[in-house]
């Protein structure tokens, strides 16, 4: 598989490196939604955060928090860290990649809203065991 992520972690692509080791790759997002906005992707090629395994899970979210600490050392107020799954959640990009993305108080340019809706139809607890049963 060869996506615009394996051409940069095979370095066939420029890239403004934050980090790298044999396993984890991470560089400024050319969009840069709030200034600081990093990737960190693993080298090895895997769709999504579903279809990586555990340890590349570990890796690429320990190198994220740690990019994250870095950011709220040089003044971010906090930072999202988040892996979109599929095209239905916004990945454009079907190689799994971690977004961390610094905030500051001021991201106009940048809404993350959770709105309430109404919920009084949901049977929680079934919903809720139809989830455990199917991990």
């Amino acid at each position: 598989m060869s996506d615009v992520f394996c051409l940069i972690a095979n370095g066939d692509i420029p890239c403004a490196k934050v980090y790298e080791d044999d396993d984890v790759l991470a560089f400024l997002d050319l969009s840069q939604v709030t200034t600081g906005h990093t990737l960190v992707i693993p080298k090895k090629h895997c769709a999504n955060i579903l279809e990586a395994d555990d340890e590349t899970v570990e890796r690429v979210f320990k190198v994220a928090r740690n990019i994250g600490k870095a950011l709220m050392k040089m003044g971010a107020k906090g930072v999202n860290i988040l892996a979109n799954a599929n095209e239905a959640a916004g990945q454009t990009v079907f190689h799994f990649h971690v977004h961390v993305i610094p905030r500051t108080g001021n991201d106009e340019n940048l809404v993350m809203a959770f709105k309430e809706h109404d919920t009084s139809s949901i049977d929680f607890k079934a919903l809720a065991n139809e989830i455990n049963s199917n991990l």
